[in-house]
């Protein structure tokens, strides 16, 4: 994980999903990625890698209606998982459950890519170590190269997959946006990310303390998508977790000059970006 919290950084802390059916969505995440509940209600459930940590909140809404497509929100949100071996032994579990897998190289990461039961992106993926990642005029170097599994499988072990390991993280969010000119200011003026890569025309990546993404942008779904409609499953909210008071204060104070609504709520700070993702700071 070296490189992940480099520096005072921000960071994304959770995610919040809104699911159609909650125990088909929690069977999912139980069994198939390895989460634990940590915290459950009647239309909701908090789930955790490490038995004390909140990574991923899905809810039901009351009128909940299926995910719609070509909109704005989330395309996905990425696990972190600690080593390669960790990253080896979820493959063979999903070989063994015989579920259909994406997978790519990124050069800084290698990943493997998922939807659940409602649509909503998933990618789990471990690190290079930062020493080999490649910086070129302030961008980091990323592509989509396929993944080598005979090597990745060669790293791992013999011992069983037994759920998320307790050191996974929310490594980064990628989201749909229905332009990035406005995005960009609202996530670089505003909320203090820094651009570390431009994918062509259509995508962003944006990064605090010299990580290779905390973020993804992109207007894969059409300049100018809409947003979803409220009750539609999908993106609920993400929370950015600051290093301190000050620095989530400066972002608050930024985003407000930049014309944007940021409002109390439970203790944290809330906003929406120019495409409707909503967006939690805290510290």
């Amino acid at each position: 994980m070296v490189g992940f919290h480099q520096a005072p950084c921000t960071y994304v802390g959770q995610v919040s999903l809104k699911v159609l059916d909650l125990e088909r969505a929690l069977r999912f995440y139980r069994e198939v990625i390895g989460f634990k509940v940590l915290a459950q209600t009647g239309a909701s459930a908090t789930l955790t890698a490490d038995g004390r940590t909140a990574l991923l909140t899905v809810e039901r809404p009351d009128d909940a209606a299926p995910k719609q497509g070509r909109t704005t929100g989330l395309y996905h949100f990425a696990l972190l998982l600690p080593t390669r071996t960790d990253l080896a032994r979820i493959v063979k579990h999903f070989a063994r459950i015989g579920l259909r897998i994406g997978s790519s190289d990124h050069l800084v990461s290698e990943a493997l890519y998922l939807s659940d039961p409602d649509g909503n992106g998933i990618e789990i993926y471990r690190d290079r170590d930062p020493s080999e990642w490649n910086w070129k005029r302030g961008e980091v170097e990323m592509a989509v190269d396929p993944l080598d599994f005979r090597d990745l499988l060669a790293a791992g072990d013999d011992k069983p997959w037994d759920g998320l390991p307790a050191g996974t993280l929310m490594g980064h969010i990628h989201l749909h946006v229905s332009e990035l000119g406005p995005a960009e200011r609202f996530y670089v003026d505003g909320l203090g990310f820094e651009v570390v890569n431009r994918f062509g025309a259509q995508a962003l990546f944006l990064s605090t303390g010299g990580y290779h993404h905390h973020i993804g942008l992109n207007t894969w779904n059409g300049v100018g998508a809409p947003g979803p409609a409220a009750n539609s499953v999908g993106l609920k909210s993400f929370t950015l977790i600051y290093p301190d008071e000050a620095a989530r204060d400066r972002a608050v104070l930024n985003l407000r000059n930049l014309g944007v609504d940021v409002a109390e709520q439970d203790g944290a700070f809330a906003a929406s970006d120019p495409s409707g993702n909503r967006i939690l700071m805290k510290i």
